[in-house]
């Protein structure tokens, strides 16, 4: 749904959307800590609600007021694993945090910890909220439990540990558009990566704070915060270290992605120039603490960026270079559909209609439940409903995803 037609919704038919099929009204009333009575005069939008009634809805909701109130719109609904897989997850950031983990007497070793924080990330990037908010939540309480009488190197391990963990619960937050947890969980990530020393762990959270400031539209903030912490870890181009080139060149997309979305089409050819002669200088794509960047890593980004600023010839040239048809299988699930949405995109524009289908009907059914999650697809399909609508009816039926009402 648009902005502008979630507007013309009222407050209580917004909210009654919000709630869903699979939660009742009690069900919100018992979530938010309300009466069933002011649920139901909410939902009729019998008078107006207090502040903090809607600090509570929002909550109970996962979402923001200014979502209940029709200033943005939300994303499609969150089944009911994922809801509480983030209601999960959000406990472990906040109670690991401010030292709540009584209970967890024998924690894993950093071996252990350090595989289940590897595992939380694959979760992240094969879209298993539910397995991630698992991983995530163990490491993020035994972790705390076992850091805090740890010293030395153990130490130093664990805060890395805790750090990137830390950092996937942000990125799943932000994806979900939950941007107060996100901020929370990067929050707690920062501290644990300044006390470890490593340079390159901080670079990689600001990478994500530039993420999550381009999710809430401050994009002036997104594009310093990366340029900045781009700076901060440029490496030496005559003896660059894989770390720092993974992380230099991450930052340089982060920021060409937000410029791009401000149109600044030559900023944007700057930063992602950045990223491609980092990219070229690891030779190959590579994985560091739950990211990947390397030369195909770099195109498929790159892909999006001339798509946002209309450039669909340079994105479809781009994308018809030789290893962009088949990916690499270090590339997650995650990335190679949505970087086959964005050349779907710019297969529309292009007036490739059957191309588009194609490519989007290959997503829907490799990711049905994280398209469910995006906006793109549905923007692809009401444009390609232009052209015959029950050609887009048929790729719902045939995904499993409604695409247009």
């Amino acid at each position: 749904m648009t902005v502008s037609g979630w507007a013309d919704l009222t407050t209580g038919r917004r909210i009654k959307h919000l709630r869903g099929s699979d939660m009742t009204q009690q069900g919100l009333a018992d979530a938010a800590g309300v009466s069933l009575a002011l649920v139901q005069k909410a939902e009729q939008d019998k008078g107006d609600l207090s502040v903090g009634s809607l600090l509570k809805f929002a909550a109970a909701l996962r979402t923001d007021v200014s979502v209940i109130l029709g200033q943005q719109a939300p994303r499609q609904g969150m089944n009911r694993e994922d809801r509480a897989a983030l209601r999960r997850l959000s406990d472990a950031v906040h109670e690991s945090a401010l030292g709540e983990w009584e209970g967890v007497e024998d924690p894993s070793s950093v071996d252990e910890l350090g595989k289940a924080r590897d595992l939380a990330w694959a979760a992240f990037w094969a879209g298993d909220t539910v397995a991630l908010s698992g991983f995530a939540s163990r490491v993020l309480m035994e972790g705390q439990a076992r850091y805090v009488s740890a010293g030395g190197v153990e130490r130093e391990r664990l805060g890395l540990v805790l750090a990137s963990t830390y950092r996937v619960a942000a990125s799943c937050a932000n994806g979900f558009g939950q941007r107060d947890l996100a901020l929370s969980a990067l929050t707690s990530a920062k501290l644990r990566a300044v006390e470890t020393g490593d340079p390159v762990m901080p670079a990689l959270l600001e990478s994500t704070l530039s993420w999550i400031y381009l999710r809430s539209a401050k994009l002036p903030r997104a594009v310093s915060v990366a340029e900045r912490a781009a700076l901060a870890v440029e490496p030496r181009f005559s003896r660059p270290s894989r770390p720092q080139l993974v992380a230099y060149g991450r930052l340089m997309i982060s920021a060409a992605v937000a410029a791009s979305r401000r149109e600044d089409e030559s900023a944007a050819d700057d930063y992602i120039s950045q990223a491609h002669a980092a990219a070229a200088r690891l030779g190959r794509d590579v994985d560091l603490y739950g990211t990947n960047f390397g030369p195909t890593a770099a195109k498929a980004e790159a892909v999006g960026i001339h798509v946002a600023l209309g450039n669909h010839g340079r994105a479809l040239k781009l994308a018809g270079e030789p290893g962009m048809n088949k990916l690499p299988c270090s590339m997650s699930k995650v990335a190679r559909n949505r970087y086959k949405l964005d050349v779907a995109q710019a297969q529309c524009s292009a007036g490739l209609y059957d191309q588009a289908a194609d490519t989007l009907i290959e997503v829907g059914l490799d990711a049905p439940e994280w398209v469910r999650h995006q906006a793109l697809p549905g923007v692809i399909g009401r444009r390609l409903a232009k052209v015959s609508a029950a050609r887009v009816r048929n790729i719902s039926r045939v995904i499993g995803v409604p695409l247009i009402s």
